[in-house]
């Protein structure tokens, strides 16, 4: 899926859509693994549409380990979608760092933080993610 580049709003508040790292790779190497309604959200040029940084690395380890086969260019080729990568900020990991024990992965913490400080939806499969108070989006609905 093309993104249209994304033009600066300036003074609008866009929705932001946060993908976790499964999302942003199925959005590359498997499509048809998100929802129509997804899809949708993911497509409408309205809403901002960001990976971290955190995605990266943990997808990076994974396959270093021989856990996820991932194409080479997979990050390139999100960028090249229109999504924005955003970094770790500080606060992201003071906030990470200050969460509930819900859930232990480190990356999944970063990203709910992320969500949080950013007033972003995640976007995701994950139904523990719940436990903590952040906006989701079903990526397979």
């Amino acid at each position: 899926m093309m993104r249209s580049p994304s033009c600066s709003k300036q003074g609008i508040s866009v929705p932001t859509l946060l993908l976790d790292t499964h999302v942003a790779l199925w959005l590359v190497a498997d499509p048809d693994r998100l929802g129509p309604f997804t899809e949708a959200a993911l497509a409408n040029i309205d809403n901002e549409v960001v990976v971290s940084v955190a995605s990266v690395w943990e997808a990076s380890i994974k396959a270093a380990l021989g856990k996820l086969r991932a194409p080479v260019e997979l990050w390139s080729e999100v960028e090249r979608s229109g999504i924005t990568l955003i970094p770790i900020e500080r606060d992201d990991a003071i906030d990470a760092a200050a969460l509930p024990p819900h859930h232990r992965d480190p990356f999944d913490r970063m990203l709910i933080a992320q969500a949080q400080r950013r007033s972003a939806t995640l976007v995701t499969v994950d139904s523990w993610v719940r436990a903590y108070d952040v906006r989701t989006l079903t990526a397979d609905t």
